[in-house]
């Protein structure tokens, strides 16, 4: 199965839809991908920041996670919660890669 492309371009497509999110063997909590930074460009590298929002009712530690979406397909993210309000528990994912040089 071919990995989806994790840019900032294809969340920014999804910002404000719903990711199903694996906890443990039988366990889906569905995260909302609230925010996706503006994208910072270096000669070197690429760096963007994702926010997704989840129910207060299941707390997901920081770590690495299974996500899956229509739109995206499957993929694993390195999720760290970073505050919570009445509308849920926010988790933060934080892409900083070097970048591929143009031909």
């Amino acid at each position: 199965m071919e990995t989806p492309a994790l840019t900032h371009e294809e969340f920014s497509q999804h910002a404000n839809s719903k990711f199903q999110v694996q906890i443990d063997d039988t366990s889906i909590v569905e995260l909302e991908l609230t925010e996706v930074s503006e994208l910072k460009l270096r000669p070197q590298q690429e760096e963007f920041v994702i926010i997704f929002r989840g129910p207060r009712d299941k707390f997901l530690g920081q770590g690495t996670r299974s996500f899956s979406h229509p739109g995206m397909g499957q993929f694993d993210l390195f999720l760290v919660p970073i505050s919570q309000d009445e509308q849920g528990v926010y988790y933060e994912a934080i892409f900083n890669r070097f970048r591929e040089h143009a031909g």
